[in-house]
This record gives C-alpha cells, structure tokens and sequence, in this order.
C-alpha cells in the first residue's frame, strides 16, 4: 500500500485526486485547513494546518506528496524544506501561466518562463504574480528534490466538481443557448479533471520527474462548443456575442499561445485524453443530478 500526502484534497481538483487514490487502494493522509467540505472523505486521516505554519507535518513519512494548494512560494519552500528527507516524490500542481510568451505556439516544457519582479517578498500575492509564483516553486521544488519533484503545468481543468467554459455544462442541462464571448476560432486547450488526477498519481508513485504541459490537443473554440453540445439532443446554438461576458479570452490573439503547447512530454510519461465529448456529458450528468457547478473561470 503506498502512503500518500494530499495538500488540500477537498475542492474541485483535489476531490478527484482523492477519489481515484482511494479507489485505488492507497494510504491518504490530508492537509488543509479543514474549512471546506471537511469529513468528505473519512478514510483518510486529516492533518488540520495553515501552509504558512505547517507544524501538523513535523512528524509523518510518505511516498510521495501532491501539492494542490501551493500558491505562494514561500508556502512551497517551507512545506518542501519540512518534508525533504520524509517523501520519496513531490508532484506540484502549476500552472500554464508560467510561460514569459502568449503568443509562440508549441511550446516545450523547455519555454522561457517569466521572470521574477524585483523587490518582491515570497508571501505577496496578487493576480500578476500568480504565474512568477507558480515558476518559483518550480525551481524550488527543483533544488530541494531535483529528479524527485515533477511540476504538472494545467490550464482549464473541467468536468464535475469544476468550472468549465461559463455556463456551458448548466446551460446544456436546463436548454439553455451556450455562451462564449472568445472568437470561435479561437485555439483552446483543456483537460478533464479525472484524467489529470490520474496523471498527478502516476507521477507521484512511479513516474518521472521534471516540468509537464497537461493538457489537450489544441482545437477550436467552435469545435469544441460543437463536442459540448453533442453531449445533448437539439442543443442550441453557441452565442457568439453574449450580453453577459462569462467567458472570455483575449480576441486580438495576444494569448493564443498560450493555448497551443505541445504536450508531448507528458503523453510519453502517461498522460490519457478522454474526448471533449465524454467530459461534457459527465458533466452535464452531474448538473442534472442536482449538483451546482463552480463559478467559471475569468
């Protein structure tokens, strides 16, 4: 039985990762601070803590830790410096955010990422600093584990228990027009969450380490609100041009890049795409099972 450390655990992501660890038989033990959903999953045994102040993993030995909750590098530094010689693997949750262009199609895990702004302290935080956050951690997790310590970069993560592209999986439970206010042909990549859990644990129980770009192929805008709406008999057209802007990418094709990685490194090392069309109607099952999506993504 292997012994797993979840960072978080309880949300969106988390959940599935959980779920399919358990499913699969292995030992989970979670961290977080306990105020979402907490008891969801009694199997596990729960570690109550701050990352700020993570004295509730001073004692402990694991496999390996998922890192969903690493945000702030400065969070990230303690819990792997706390931890570096009591795990065997570290897999990080990044982002695509970390990548220096939004424009440059195909790029590798070996891309410019974006720098580091000067004067910046390892615990400030805003929406700019999201990505230089996500990049620092990386190379932290790097210096601490090095082969040891894989950094998984996703982008739009669907399917239930997640956001997806505004109001598209309630819009198709109820017979409502989806909307979208991105160009239809518009690149886009994405990933179903269950499929990117399975990643997070085959990187963590045997895989390799080093940076991986999980994520789709890249499609369309258009082709991928037609492979949502195949989900459901006589869905309605795709607004185009919506009065209510709930999703939105830049339509100047200044972030297109972004949405055009290769991801071929992380196919070689175990990655599994399911169709658009499977995630949608499991999510669309899931809203009409009475369950609330999360808000969108902006």
């Amino acid at each position: 039985m292997t012994r797993l450390l979840i960072l978080g655990g309880t949300k969106n992501l988390g959940r599935h990762v959980v779920e399919a660890a358990l499913r699969d038989g292995h030992e989970i033990t979670l961290f977080n601070r306990g105020l979402t959903k907490p008891g969801l999953f009694p199997e596990a045994k729960q570690l109550i803590g701050d990352r700020a102040t993570p004295d509730a993993l001073e004692v402990g030995e694991w496999h390996g830790v998922i890192d969903l909750s690493g945000f702030l590098v400065g969070d990230v530094r303690r819990t792997a410096e706390l931890l570096r010689h009591r795990v065997a693997r570290y897999t990080f949750m990044s982002s695509i955010a970390v990548y220096a262009s939004k424009t440059q199609p195909g790029m590798t895990e070996d891309a410019e990422l974006l720098p580091w702004p000067a004067g910046t302290s390892d615990d400030e935080f805003t929406m700019d600093l999201y990505g230089p956050h996500k990049v620092r951690a990386e190379r932290v997790l790097a210096e601490v584990y090095g082969e040891r310590a894989a950094s998984v970069r996703s982008g739009f993560v669907v399917g239930p228990y997640n956001p997806d592209f505004g109001n598209w999986g309630e819009a198709l439970a109820t017979g409502k027009a989806p909307e979208c206010a991105a160009r239809p042909d518009q690149p886009i990549q994405h990933l179903d969450a269950r499929d990117l859990a399975a990643f997070l644990l085959r990187l963590t129980i045997d895989g390799p380490g080093g940076a991986f770009n999980a994520v789709s192929s890249t499609t369309t805008m258009a082709e991928l609100a037609d492979a949502w709406r195949s989900a459901v008999p006589d869905a309605l057209p795709v607004d185009w041009d919506p009065a209510v802007d709930r999703f939105h990418l830049p339509n100047d094709g200044s972030n297109d890049g972004t949405f055009q990685l290769s991801n071929a490194r992380a196919v070689a090392a175990g990655l599994q795409v399911r169709p658009a069309e499977k995630s949608a109607r499991a999510c669309v099952e899931w809203i009409k099972a009475g369950n609330t999506p999360p808000p969108p993504p902006h």
